[in-house]
């Protein structure tokens, strides 16, 4: 007897598919994004922002845009306009512009939390000024670290989609034209990285149109996740803790007689199982504020009480 069944999809109708999604998402999210023309001094430097609110606010990244910079904003209906900084932060690679428009179409935003490998994602902006680029392909991997003022940002996404130069502060969208990143760094042939775009980072975008910068609590410590051992990890109820590799003289860390080789397993009730975790808890909150450590010490578990600092 044969039994119908509906026959595989061809190679064609295929790329047919993965060519309509592609398509539906630069439409929606190319005239969100901004070509930004910066002027530094007698220097001159590009890149992208993309547009969060209609009345004007666009997000970039801090690094396409310094402290003192001006410049202007493109859009691909070619209207332009003069941005101001509203704010800027360099540790986690982020700033924030306006523009005078109004009724300009912004993004949706998503969640990079809910990212996985190998899920679509298309990138659009402004590469060597032409305006509205648009690349796709996939997410190589998460939660890459990117070096950035002197700390690190954490959980970044790396993608094959092609960026280049002036690619930075432009979007990273998933298939449904949610942003999910902002686009950061070329980091090798075939190797981009973004800044994804979850809870924490619109937290600091709200801060960074609020006061201008963000406000954040210094340890003076060098670290990163570390594992437990078997034992350990069923004895304290977590798998992974900081390591500390390096205590910085003088430093809050220091006072507080954290050693090298302490493993950092909570910061009050909030358990620290990577080094995101511990950038978290370094907020506003604690500057000045004495905290206590869950420390795993050797074979031991002690409490260390810390004052944290203001990161100048």
């Amino acid at each position: 007897m044969n039994v119908l069944t509906s026959p595989p999809a061809t190679e064609e109708e295929a790329l047919d598919a993965y060519s309509a999604t592609v398509i539906a998402v630069a439409e929606v999210v190319v005239p969100s994004v901004a070509a930004i023309g910066v002027m530094r001094g007698h220097q001159g430097g590009a890149g992208s922002a993309v547009v969060l609110s209609a009345d004007g606010y666009l997000l970039t990244s801090a690094h396409v845009v310094a402290r003192e910079a001006h410049g202007t904003a493109t859009f691909s209906d070619g209207r332009e306009a003069a941005f101001e900084l509203v704010g800027r932060d360099v540790l986690s690679d982020l700033a924030v512009l306006r523009v005078s428009l109004r009724d300009l179409p912004h993004v949706q935003l998503g969640d990079a939390r809910r990212l996985r490998v190998g899920q679509l994602v298309v990138a659009v902006g402004n590469p060597h000024g032409l305006i509205g680029s648009v690349t796709a392909g996939v997410v190589s991997a998460l939660g890459r670290s990117l070096p950035a003022g002197g700390r690190v940002v954490e959980n970044v996404i790396q993608t094959d989609a092609a960026l280049n130069p002036g690619n930075s502060g432009g979007a990273l969208v998933d298939a449904h034209a949610r942003l999910v990143g902002v686009n950061t760094a070329l980091a090798g042939l075939g190797l981009g990285l973004a800044v994804p775009v979850d809870e924490t980072t619109l937290e600091i975008v709200a801060t960074l149109i609020r006061d201008g910068r963000v406000r954040r609590a210094y340890l003076g410590i060098v670290g990163g996740g570390r594992p437990l051992a078997a034992r350990r990890a069923t004895q304290l109820g977590q798998t992974r803790g900081v390591g500390v590799a390096e205590v910085v003289d003088g430093s809050p860390a220091a006072r507080a007689g954290l050693r090298p080789t302490d493993t950092i397993l909570s910061i009050g009730e909030q358990a620290t199982l990577d080094a995101s975790d511990l950038q978290r808890a370094m907020g506003t909150g604690v500057i000045d504020v004495t905290i206590s450590m869950r420390v795993l010490r050797d074979d031991d578990v002690v409490t260390i009480d810390v004052v944290p600092t203001e990161l100048s």
